[in-house]
C-alpha cells in the first residue's frame, strides 16, 4: 500500500515563506511525476507545480517565479518552497505522485492535504 504524507503547512503573513514536503512510502517500484495541487473552498483542484523523475518542472502562471518545486528521488520526497506568499495562496495543498507499484501501468496517488493560510 502506498502513502503520501504531506507536512509543512501553517499560518504565515503575506510576503512570508513556507516549505512543504511530501514523502511517498510503501511498495513503490518507481515514481514518475510528483506534484503539488491546491484547492480552495468551492473551487476545483488546480495544478501548482509538477516535476518529473528527470527534474523537468512546470508551474502555474500564478506561482511562477515565487514557488520552486524539487525532489529527492532517493527519499521519494517532493518539496515546494513557497516565497512571497499572497493571501490568494491560502487553500489546502495536495501532493500527487504518478507511480508504479509493480512494473506496468502508472497510477495516481494523493496525499491528504496540508492547509496553508496567508493572512496578517
Amino acid at each position: 500500500q502506498v502513502q503520501l504524507v504531506e507536512s509543512g503547512g501553517g499560518l504565515v503573513q503575506p510576503g512570508g515563506s513556507l516549505r512543504l514536503s511530501c514523502a511517498a512510502s510503501g511498495s513503490i517500484f518507481s515514481i514518475n511525476t510528483m506534484g503539488w495541487y491546491r484547492q480552495g473552498p468551492e473551487k476545483q483542484r488546480e495544478l501548482v507545480a509538477i516535476i518529473t523523475s528527470g527534474g523537468s518542472t512546470n508551474y502555474a502562471d500564478s506561482v511562477e517565479g515565487r514557488f520552486t518545486i524539487s525532489r529527492d528521488n532517493a527519499r521519494n520526497t517532493v518539496y515546494l518552497q513557497m516565497n512571497s506568499l499572497k493571501p490568494e495562496d491560502t487553500p489546502v495543498y495536495y501532493c500527487k505522485a504518478v507511480l508504479m507499484v509493480v512494473p506496468g501501468p502508472l497510477s495516481n496517488y494523493w496525499g491528504q492535504g496540508t492547509q496553508v493560510t496567508v493572512s496578517s
